[in-house]
């Protein structure tokens, strides 16, 4: 009988079978759905894209770029796939027949064995797992493929190879994608064959490494076509010497050859380039000899060829030939690099200028008379800065909580009753965040737009206003009347609208009219037509808001809007192009149009010197406010031109590419890639430009290049006796640099009178020597687009010892008035805000203008209060209550004279004189504190210099009071 104890223990048996066909059925289908949900959801990606760039008529930009990368990644994923596919195939075919075999080969078998039966299935694996790696590596270079396909020469040449610009900027960087592309496929081919002859018994590596004829052959080719590359390599790399950045001691950055490069490392590359060439037939050559020596040594041979000639030779070229006499080798190599660099930055036509600057002052009662004249002529002050009275705007015409202004406004001309006034302008736009009852309705469809464009003159205030200080609005209200003829007020697209609307359907919008609120319902055609289920569908996926999908809020007639500020509507009809960091409204023919400046640039400009745009472009503006940061497509550059002026419709989204820079091959490249998407310059109106003008970033990188590259001569320039540098903002502490300012201006020109000048509407900016604060250099461009010189950059180098902006923000903080003013406004809980700090060339010297604000009180926003004023030569700033007034006293025509001793502050307390020791400690300290006080003044620290002259007034409260109780003792 058998072992009962021995047998299973008794009870339910669990049986471990098949799924049901009700269950495996129910896995199916979920994984179907699973598969189809993610096949809809990138669906959903690609159809309301496509759906966009329709909407905007720009879907040949979406449909280029699209075949382009499909193009590339098909091409160079198939190439890949293909590469390391046959190499693996050859290897397998080549492989040893079995034998007896060793120990590593059996412990190597049973993973021969375990992958026999789905070789197909691993080999297809590994090819389309490589293919689609570099396929998509290759569809990100969709940029540099169409530049080199419909690139244009320059017709510039490289002074060192003789070739057009267009081959470093559109073919090498082609020719470098191929290499990488080319040395990626031989190391992964070379892996993949190794692998798998070991795998085969064809490569042995116990026992010494040993391989067979065939794997010889096999790897040695492969290997071959890796030391070729390499030699192709060196050989391009003699051209990378023309765009190659180094860190030049004597000037910083560097780009292209100097003496080392010409002299050392081109004749290195070029000896390299043979020497790989040769090593590689070597490799090809084992295919007949069988054996690995000679391309072994070869290949060593060039490893320490390298080291030597492309290393070491060049240390001591370096070290003993250009150390011991930098300037004068370099200097071949400076003036090909300040050339290039000028060239590539367009300011190489620079008009430079001496300019006394210290001005004339004192002289005969006419003359006085007669500089007090010109000054109310030389410019059109801008007194109301628009980056201090977005607040003001805000506060006097925001009129619903549901709207808001920008911090910074814009500056623009308008034409009025015939004459051109500087205006500030903001656009009333929708805020989210002041909704009275947030939801989705009132989010998307109810407040989905602004209404009405504000505008100020620039010069003044209203001097009927309550409170004093306001701007003289020229356009209020809601919706606004002024002097602007009628348009359509209401604004779909603007620099704070990031949200989507959902428009035209059955619901109704908020909107007003001359009587009051009412409602309304988008008339345009922007947007995306949402009647279609499948793109309702699309788009709550796409924003993942199922609501879209089946909200009764959405019917016949809904259109969605997104992509709503102007920048990202231009960038996304112009992926070629780095974007402005300020668009600005302007009020043309019935309508607001968004004016955006849009870049051309490369980063292969043969000796062209780089710069970074995120640095160079940055100021006390563009930290405070991230909307005005530059949107750069390449960051660092060597060129730049300001090819394209774009425009979008406030109400309908319509974008417009236009043509300005007719001669940038850059452009012409992308207007080949994309024919028909930028009109011709021609096609721009006369109203249109009249509000056009010359774009901040490109003055912001040229007048960083300017402080440097202001040298033409090559000693000069290597010694750096003459850096400039751009002054920080000498109204904030942040230490940003002071940005750059539009206003009307005279610029002096030689062989011109004051008389003979006209007003110039120009972006100005000023320089101080590198290290110092005295006032080294002012320049201006022509920004009115309607003017013949319109670009033309001028230069006034200060020849006298002239104080700069930061001296006279000092100056004018330690002056008796301002003082006083600052202590009035104690108490008050008022703080100060300095405006825009203004300089004007006139009559040999530079008028200094700064307006000062008030915020705090009963009105908590700014209000223009006073005017700092000073003008070279004269002793100290005068502090106004209006610019007029100030004029006045500078020049000495009414008022006080310039020359005359200011007078002593009379609420500033003065200690008496006394010997009581008592008495003499406490004048000490409030002489202590009083010093503190103007120390913090000066460096405008209002908060110090309040809590010093507390110091200061407690301590001579104490003197009063020892000294009257030394006289009662008495």
């Amino acid at each position: 009988m058998p072992d009962r104890g021995s047998g299973p223990p008794s009870g339910p048996r669990i049986r471990v079978g098949r799924p049901s066909r009700r269950v495996r059925t129910l896995l199916m289908t979920l994984g179907v759905l699973a598969v189809l949900a993610m096949a809809f959801v990138m669906f959903a990606g690609f159809w309301t894209d496509w759906l966009w760039y329709r909407s905007v008529n720009y879907s040949s930009v979406f449909t280029k770029t699209l075949w382009t990368k499909i193009g590339l990644f098909t091409v160079f994923g198939l190439l890949m796939a293909a590469a390391v596919g046959v190499n693996i195939w050859l290897a397998h075919r080549l492989r040893p027949p079995l034998s007896a075999m060793s120990l590593e080969q059996q412990s190597l078998d049973r993973y021969r064995m375990g992958i026999a039966p789905f070789k197909k299935w691993i080999l297809l694996a590994i090819t389309a797992l490589v293919g689609l790696i570099a396929g998509a590596s290759a569809a990100g270079q969709w940029r540099t493929w169409l530049m080199w396909v419909n690139g244009v020469p320059f017709n510039q040449k490289d002074p060192q190879f003789g070739l057009d610009v267009a081959f470093y900027a559109f073919d090498l960087p082609w020719y470098r994608f191929l290499l990488g592309f080319g040395f990626a496929a031989a190391v992964l081919s070379l892996i993949a064959a190794a692998l798998t002859h070991y795998l085969y018994g064809g490569l042995r590596v116990t026992g010494g490494a040993r391989a067979t004829s065939a794997a010889t052959g096999h790897l040695s080719v492969l290997l071959g076509l890796f030391v070729a590359l390499k030699a192709v390599a060196y050989w391009l790399d003699r051209y990378g010497l023309a765009v190659k950045s180094s860190d030049f001691k004597a000037t910083g950055n560097w780009t292209g050859l100097r003496y080392v490069d010409a002299n050392a490392y081109l004749p290195a590359k070029t000896i390299l380039f043979c020497i790989a060439a040769i090593c590689a037939v070597l490799f090809f050559a084992t295919l007949w000899r069988r054996t690995w020596q000679l391309p072994v040594i070869g290949f060593g041979l060039m490893v320490l060829s390298a080291i030597l000639i492309g290393g070491l030779y060049p240390a001591i070229v370096q070290k003993f030939q250009v150390e011991p006499n930098e300037q004068a080798k370099e200097q071949e190599y400076i003036e090909k690099n300040i050339e290039a660099t000028r060239k590539a930055y367009d300011i190489d036509g620079t008009q430079i200028s001496d300019y006394g600057g210290k001005g004339k002052t004192g002289g005969s009662d006419a003359a006085k008379a007669d500089q007090r004249k010109q000054a109310d002529t030389q410019a059109s002050y801008r007194l109301i800065d628009p980056n201090v009275v977005g607040p003001t705007f805000d506060q006097l015409e925001r009129k619903r909580k549901y709207y808001q202004f920008p911090t910074t406004l814009d500056v623009d001309r308008y034409n009025v009753d015939g004459k051109e006034q500087d205006t500030v302008i903001g656009l009333r736009e929708l805020d989210l965040d002041g909704i009275p009852k947030r939801n989705w309705i009132n989010d998307h469809f109810t407040y989905t737009h602004g209404y009405g464009a504000v505008t100020a003159k620039g010069t003044e205030t209203d001097p009927n206003a309550d409170p004093a200080g306001s701007p003289d609005f020229t356009d209020k209200g809601l919706p606004t009347k002024g002097q602007l003829p009628s348009y359509e007020q209401r604004i779909y697209y603007g620099e704070k609208t990031e949200q989507y609307s959902i428009v035209g359907g059955p619901q109704k919008e908020l909107d007003y009219e001359s009587d009051g609120e009412k409602t309304t319902s988008y008339e345009g055609d922007s947007g995306v037509n949402l009647s279609n289920p499948v793109n309702r569908a699309a788009y709550a996926v796409a924003f993942s808001e199922p609501q879209i999908m089946y909200s009764g809020a959405i019917g016949e007639g809904s259109r969605i809007l997104y992509n709503r500020t102007p920048k990202e509507r231009v960038e996304a009809v112009a992926p070629w192009l780095t974007i402005d960091g300020d668009a600005y409204p302007a009020v043309i023919k019935g309508k607001i149009q968004w004016i955006v400046d849009a870049y051309t640039t490369t980063n292969g400009y043969p000796y062209a010197s780089r710069t970074t745009l995120g640095d160079t472009t940055a100021d006390s503006l563009t930290a405070a406010n991230n909307q005005r940061a530059v949107v750069a497509q390449q960051n660092q550059v060597n060129y730049i031109r300001n090819s394209v002026k774009a425009t979008v419709d406030a109400y309908d989204g319509t974008v417009k590419l236009y043509q300005w820079d007719d001669k940038d091959p850059v452009l012409k490249t992308w207007m080949n890639a994309f024919p028909g998407t930028v009109e011709k310059k021609s096609a721009i109106s006369a109203e249109l430009k009249d509000h056009m003008r010359y774009p901040q970033d490109l003055f912001k990188v040229q007048r960083e290049l300017l402080t440097r590259y202001h040298v033409e001569d090559p000693r000069q320039f290597y010694s750096g006796s003459d850096v400039w540098q751009v002054p920080d903002d000498p109204t904030n502490k942040e230490k940003n640099a002071v940005p750059p300012y539009y206003q009307s201006l005279k610029m002096p020109q030689k062989g011109k009178t004051a008389e003979q000048l006209e007003q110039k509407f120009s972006l100005t900016t000023t320089f101080t020597p590198n290290g110092r604060p005295n006032l080294q250099a002012f320049m201006a461009v022509d920004a009115d687009a309607t003017s013949s010189e319109y670009g033309t950059i001028r230069v006034l180098n200060v020849k006298s010892d002239v104080p700069g902006p930061q001296q006279f923000q000092s100056e004018l903080n330690g002056n008796n008035e301002v003082a006083t003013f600052v202590r009035d406004l104690r108490g008050t809980d008022s703080d100060i805000v300095y405006g825009n700090l203004l300089t004007i060339p006139i009559d040999d010297g530079f008028l200094y203008i700064e307006p000062v604000y008030v915020k705090g009180g009963s009105a908590n926003y700014p209000l223009l209060k006073k005017v700092g004023v000073s003008y070279t030569g004269a002793r100290d700033p005068v502090f106004r209550d209006t610019l007029a007034e100030s004029f006045d006293a500078v020049f000495g025509a009414q008022g006080q004279d310039p020359e005359d001793p200011p007078k002593e502050d009379p609420d500033k307390p003065t200690p008496p004189p006394s010997s009581d020791p008592t008495v003499k400690e406490a004048l000490d300290e409030a002489q202590k504190a009083f010093d503190e006080a103007d120390k913090a003044l000066k460096e405008g620290d209002l908060s110090g210099y309040d809590e010093a002259m507390k110091k200061a007034e407690e301590a001579v409260q104490r003197a009063v009071e020892a000294e009257g109780k030394a006289r009662k003792e008495d």
